[in-house]
């Protein structure tokens, strides 16, 4: 991932250096289990534990050589360890390391993950439950509707990213996996106490029952997880970028006082938070395919997913953290215009009404289809002579032997729904 949408604590989980960590950490308890179960001397897992290190630039110089990174990996731990070295990475493959490492990498960027999409929930809650009364129009099809309250608005985003919390709680659960079980995973070289023990350390679960590796059905819902992360952040950023429009300017993003909107036009206050997530949601999401398609591996193991994983597991859970946290920076420093949605509510003078009217003529004993063709009739006529709604209605002869101008006047007026205080006491908890 380019510098640009690093953040560097998520960032350091890919290093190099961090991937040999885990593998030395795996190596040891590793060592001390089958010291303790007698296949190896005891002495050899205390010097393993003691001497057990690595250095990155020499591992990558011997892999060169090899043209294996874990050969050059043990290479170069042996090395530090001396005499017992031999008893380093005993009866296992290099999978049982790398799958089991890889799980450890990926359940540490979900607990970032999870902690940035903890605190968005802080944040929407936070500013629903401020602009809970805040009329404005609802829109379907980009067309006026009927009003709603940008709280509520809001409250729809704090439940999707909910939900979000509660999949990629699933997700880290899925993928938190140990396997040891040596070559394709018949455990012939390597007692299953081993992988229980070092699984048990680590608090990963065991494989069910491996090939050679881990089964990547697990991985692809993860990286499916945060696509989806992505889609709902990407939603956010679109509703953003339609509210700023000019001609609405119902919501607008922070825009700093030195901040410049356009090399060429002075005036221009861009959404470029908004527009910046909606470009990282397509990357995100495009890791979902390859993910996928890594299920499909030749017998019990090849080596076809492990190229595109090294590139789209970092690139893509980092750009995920990146994100999340800008995401949470244009929630808590939004703009948000009340003044302009109660102007854009008025636009058509009253026509974000009409179901009012036809709900209550049905009352009054009409057939849907009757009074939907009167409702219709003079909301068309408003629409395209830019008249007032209930103007025209109150000229509507045949309308007004079913209701009077009193009732008209009182039906039509935009008062908040009372349905709102239901809502957020009974859903947005």
């Amino acid at each position: 991932m380019i510098s640009r949408y690093n953040r560097p604590k998520i960032e350091k989980i890919w290093a190099l250096e961090n991937k040999f960590k885990i593998w030395t950490d795996i190596e040891i308890l590793i060592a001390e289990k089958l010291s303790d179960i007698g296949v190896i001397p005891k002495i050899a897992s205390k010097e393993i534990r003691k001497k057990a290190k690595f250095n990155v630039s020499e591992i990558l110089k011997l892999e060169k050589q090899t043209k294996h990174d874990v050969n050059a990996y043990i290479d170069n731990v042996c090395k530090y360890i001396g005499k017992h070295s031999k008893y380093f990475h005993h009866g296992v493959t290099s999978s049982d390391i790398i799958d089991t490492g890889f799980s450890i990498q990926l359940k540490q960027t979900g607990e970032i993950i999870h902690k940035e999409l903890s605190i968005l929930l802080k944040n929407l809650k936070s500013k629903s439950m401020k602009y809970k009364n805040t009329l404005m129009i609802g829109r379907s099809h980009g067309i006026h509707a009927e009003p709603i309250t940008f709280g509520l608005k809001l409250g729809s985003f704090y439940n999707e990213f909910k939900r979000n919390l509660k999949r990629l709680e699933l997700a880290i659960d899925e993928i938190n996996i140990c396997s040891i079980s040596g070559p394709v995973g018949t455990y012939g070289s390597i007692d299953p106490r081993v992988e229980k023990y070092v699984a048990k350390k680590l608090k990963l679960k065991c494989e069910d029952v491996s090939t050679q590796i881990i089964p990547r059905d697990r991985h692809a819902f993860f990286f499916s997880i945060l696509g989806i992360i992505g889609s709902s952040i990407e939603r956010f950023a679109v509703e953003i970028r339609h509210l700023q429009r000019t001609e609405l300017l119902e919501v607008e993003e922070r825009f700093d006082p030195k901040q410049k909107g356009s090399s060429a036009m002075p005036h221009k206050r861009n959404p470029i938070l908004s527009e910046n997530l909606t470009g990282l949601a397509r990357y995100i999401r495009s890791a979902v395919i390859p993910s996928m398609e890594n299920i499909v591996l030749w017998h019990e193991r090849d080596i076809s997913h492990s190229s595109v994983e090294r590139i789209f597991a970092p690139d893509i859970t980092i750009a995920l953290d990146f994100s999340l946290n800008r995401l949470n920076e244009v929630v808590k420093t939004m703009k948000v215009y009340p003044q302009n949605m109660k102007k854009n509510i008025n636009l058509l003078d009253g026509l974000h009404n009409s179901q009012k009217l036809l709900l209550k003529l049905t009352q009054k004993g009409l057939s849907r289809q009757l009074a939907y063709s009167i409702v219709q009739k003079n909301a068309m006529n408003a629409w395209s002579n830019k008249k007032s709604f209930i103007d025209i209605l109150k000229k509507d002869k045949k309308l007004l032997k079913y209701i009077s101008i009193k009732e008209l006047s009182e039906l039509l007026e935009t008062n908040s729904n009372s349905k709102i205080d239901w809502i957020f006491k009974n859903k947005l908890k």
